[in-house]
């Protein structure tokens, strides 16, 4: 592969640079080490209040603003791309690729806007020009510093991604379409001081989620559903009445519900997450024609955490796909004995910790469209798409991949549902943090070379679902289901 000149400051190097600059490395890429001067050291209020919340938290390790040594080597053959990343290198003849922060070329200026309670962008800019934009999550808006850590994570992120892509362009082995990124707009916001910001609005965020904590559950999601024989929330776009809810003691939540119709019984696959062990494993109802659901009964557990179980028939036989991410791979299983012996049938995805995949048939081919969390950060800001002929694979990682990176429009919440002429997606809205409420995509384009999804319209809140933070709606036959996080007190 071509050269790639990194320019770093020789002082004031971080760790998402340090990062960076190996995952470059690792792609093949023959990488040069620059060292520039500059003055890109945080302010001392910024570097207590990230070692106050770690201390705080209980975080191991240093935060991916920790300094960091990135060794000089200057490139062997002339650079085709240059990576500034201290942001102060004047343009030459090489293109010169930097990435602004909440419009500013420091990356100081993520604690300063989660600070002030914003959610900040990131740009990636070539000679002047925005080729691409992130919008990263940050999965608990009450944690200023910490939340900094998911913002930079997508920094790593979208720099391998379009300077891969510059370079490839260059080689004519560019993919097709250039990377879409998230569509805000990342100007600076003129943020008032960090000081003034953290002690006024970060710390008594802090302070009222210790209090909830205290007294609440972290997270207590809850199942509806309720047998619709007319338009339900894909076509409304509300959830509507006649909602019902999974039973629970309290002890455990229930969360992620697929439904399936199986020799006229509906039944209901979820996440059966008991707060006492911190591990979900898969469960499942059966609702009776009276609309009645027992308590849900276990079907599926492993040493690692389980949830979104996406169940389909295909191959004249029952399938389950959860969510393993701890696991670092997607394992797809088979019904020995439906609806409660499963046995695992096949990896369809290894060493990646993928959230939420959601299997979709589409034009004689099957695709994937899950999150990845790409190492560090967020798991609900990356999409990433996979191809393949058959159910077992191979399974083929989309040439655009990462296709967005975009809280509001990354991570599904549910199975496609087809509506007329229309394939909707839905889709999890981490804007304000995760579980932050559920929109719907139509995909308007899907090939080996593009994946296009519209901007999501809200699920609104009208009608009897007491829970308006939802993240995930799934429909089979007359069954539909939902979910929706509950305040409960802890015993």
């Amino acid at each position: 592969m071509a050269a790639i000149e990194i320019l770093v400051e020789g002082s004031g190097a971080r760790l998402w640079q340090k990062i960076l600059v190996e995952r470059l490395r690792a792609a093949g890429h023959e990488i040069g080490v620059v060292h520039v001067e500059g003055k890109s050291e945080w302010p001392l209020a910024m570097r207590a209040a990230a070692a106050f919340e770690r201390r705080l938290f209980r975080r191991s390790g240093p935060g991916l603003a920790a300094a960091a040594d990135i060794a000089e080597a200057p490139p062997a053959t002339p650079p085709a791309l240059r990576l500034d990343l201290a942001g102060t290198a004047p343009l030459h003849g090489v293109p010169t690729l930097r990435l602004a922060f909440d419009g500013s070329p420091s990356d100081a200026a993520v604690p300063a806007a989660t600070a002030a309670g914003r959610l900040p962008d990131i740009e990636a800019i070539l000679d002047g020009e925005v080729v691409a934009r992130a919008a990263p999550m940050i999965d608990k808006r009450t944690f200023a510093m910490l939340g900094a850590d998911d913002v930079l994570a997508r920094a790593i992120t979208l720099a391998v991604s379009v300077a891969g892509r510059i370079v490839a362009a260059g080689t004519g082995d560019a993919p097709a379409s250039p990377l879409r990124v998230g569509d805000g707009d990342a100007v600076g916001h003129g943020n008032p001081p960090f000081l003034r910001s953290y002690v006024f609005s970060a710390l008594p965020k802090l302070g009222r989620e210790a209090l909830r904590r205290a007294r609440f559950r972290h997270a207590h999601w809850r199942v509806g559903y309720r047998f619709a024989d007319g338009p339900g929330v894909a076509e409304t776009g509300e959830p509507g009445s006649g909602w019902r809810q999974v039973p629970d003691d309290g002890s455990r939540f229930y969360a992620d519900p697929f439904p399936f119709e199986w020799r006229g019984r509906h039944f209901i696959f979820l996440e059966d997450y008991p707060h006492a062990t911190g591990k979900a494993l898969i469960s499942v109802v059966e609702v009776d024609e009276t609309g009645t659901a027992p308590t849900p009964r276990p079907v599926l557990e492993e040493p690692f955490h389980l949830s979104y179980p996406q169940i389909f028939e295909r191959d004249d036989a029952i399938w389950m796909l959860p969510e393993a991410s701890a696991s670092n791979r997607l394992t797809l299983y088979r019904a020995e004995r439906f609806p409660d012996r499963w046995v695992p049938e096949a990896i369809l995805l290894d060493g990646m910790v993928i959230s939420d995949a959601t299997l979709f048939e589409y034009e004689g081919r099957l695709w994937l469209f899950a999150t990845d969390r790409d190492d560090y950060g967020s798991t609900s800001d990356t999409l990433v798409v996979f191809h393949a002929p058959a159910l077992k694979g191979p399974w083929t990682p989309h040439r655009g991949n990462p296709v967005l990176i975009d809280r509001r429009r990354a991570r599904p919440g549910g199975a496609f549902q087809r509506i007329g002429g229309r394939i909707l997606l839905p889709i999890q809205d981490g804007t304000k943090g995760y579980g932050g409420g559920l929109g719907l995509s139509e995909l308007l384009e899907l090939d080996e070379d593009n994946v296009r999804l519209s901007d999501p319209a809200p699920v609104g809140q009208q009608g009897d679902w007491p829970y308006p933070q939802i993240h995930t709606l799934n429909r089979a036959g007359r069954l539909e289901v939902i979910d929706g996080i509950a305040a409960v007190r802890k015993r």
